[in-house]
């Protein structure tokens, strides 16, 4: 009985033993595998507790991860970041970009002396905004003492204007192409009053509008207005020798034009870079060109009149012709009515015997000197 109990203890007091050695082995297990972590972040001044390391493990948050950014933080001489903070970054979208972009975000605005909270930062990256860019842009506005405020820089960024450039644009003017050259068209053509055709192009200047870059227009709109001023102005000239003389004439009419209304950017001068006369391929005198269409069009038109004319004048000819014709019908008709009234006077006794002889008798006297007349007018010699 006795060796049955020895037994019988002995197993229980192995399991015993080997439970209580799982039950240390284990967190020796975790504390092993955190602790070249754990003497990293206390090395370097960003003291991380096993608690905070075994959490992040349940978590499912790579503590590698997190202690890097903590201690990047810590060094830049955020001493407050916490553990918490940048895990909440991480636990959006389990991207580690996400904590790298926010961290090295803060640690740049810090450097410069540029007030921006780790939520706000954490926010906008999220919203889809480009917070490094966003950083970079404060701190170029902050020493050139240009009054831009995060809310506005925000904006700004998540409306799809870089931000960057914007604020490099404020302080260094940026040179536009009025055409641009990726139009295809290097000149811009107007026509003086005088119809010569005249070949500009300008340099627009500019310098980004702050206030206006969430709803103000493009570089596009920009360079419509000046190239409309420009035709505009030449337009107007007397003549094209105007132009020549005078080129900043027209670049000061359009700079007080007031073309930056409603726009991101803010005018600084425009330049006439070139001007010159169309080439004779190109047809320099538009004027001349105009007015020799025009005449021929009035030449067309007065060669039509004058046909419609000489058509109306046959038409009346032929009118008079059949009326002649009609006429002549008619004495045929009256001299056909003769007879019968000689018939109805000799019947009322209004005509004798010797009156008829004595119309007959005339008649061919008549006949006869109508006949001695023709033979001397054909025997006369033409002249």
């Amino acid at each position: 009985m006795e060796p049955i109990m020895l037994a019988a203890m002995s197993k229980v007091t192995i399991g015993i033993v080997i439970g209580v050695g799982l039950v240390v082995l284990i967190p020796l297990l975790i504390v092993a595998g955190f602790i070249k972590i754990w003497i990293q972040a206390l090395s370097s001044g960003a003291r991380v507790s096993f608690f905070d390391l075994f959490g992040m493990w349940l978590r499912k948050v790579s503590p590698q991860l997190i202690v890097t950014a903590r201690i990047s933080a810590v060094q830049a001489g955020l001493e407050d970041m916490s553990t918490r903070d940048l895990e909440s970054v991480y636990l959006v979208r389990r991207d580690p970009g996400d904590v790298l972009t926010c961290v090295n975000a803060l640690i740049i605005a810090f450097k410069a002396n540029v007030a921006i909270s780790f939520t706000d930062l954490q926010a906008h990256h999220f919203a889809g905004g480009h917070v490094i860019e966003l950083v970079e842009a404060m701190i170029a506005s902050h020493r050139a003492k240009i009054n831009l405020s995060f809310d506005v820089a925000r904006a700004i960024d998540l409306a799809g204007r870089n931000i960057l450039e914007a604020v490099q644009t404020t302080v260094t003017p940026k040179i536009i192409d009025c055409p641009p050259q990726a139009s295809g068209t290097s000149m811009l053509d107007a026509v003086a009053k005088d119809g010569i055709r005249l070949l500009v192009r300008a340099r627009v200047t500019v310098r980004s509008n702050i206030d206006q870059l969430v709803r103000g227009a493009t570089e596009e709109t920009i360079i419509a207005r000046v190239g409309q001023g420009i035709v505009s102005a030449i337009g107007s000239a007397e003549t094209y020798k105007h132009v020549l003389e005078n080129p900043d004439n027209i670049s000061r009419k359009v700079l007080s034009s007031g073309l930056d209304a409603q726009t991101a950017y803010e005018i600084v001068s425009i330049d006439i870079a070139d001007v010159s006369v169309a080439s004779v391929g190109d047809v320099a005198n538009v004027g001349a060109l105009l007015e020799t269409e025009r005449a021929e069009a009035d030449k067309q038109m007065r060669q039509a009149e004058a046909e419609g004319r000489r058509a109306m004048a046959v038409a009346r000819e032929q009118e008079m012709r059949a009326l002649v014709q009609e006429n002549q019908a008619k004495v045929v008709l009256a001299e056909a009515e003769v007879p019968r009234a000689m018939a109805d006077a000799f019947r009322s006794g209004n005509l004798g015997i010797m009156d008829y002889y004595k119309m007959k008798n005339i008649q061919a006297d008549t006949d006869m000197r109508d006949s001695i007349a023709g033979d001397e007018n054909q025997k006369k010699p033409k002249s």
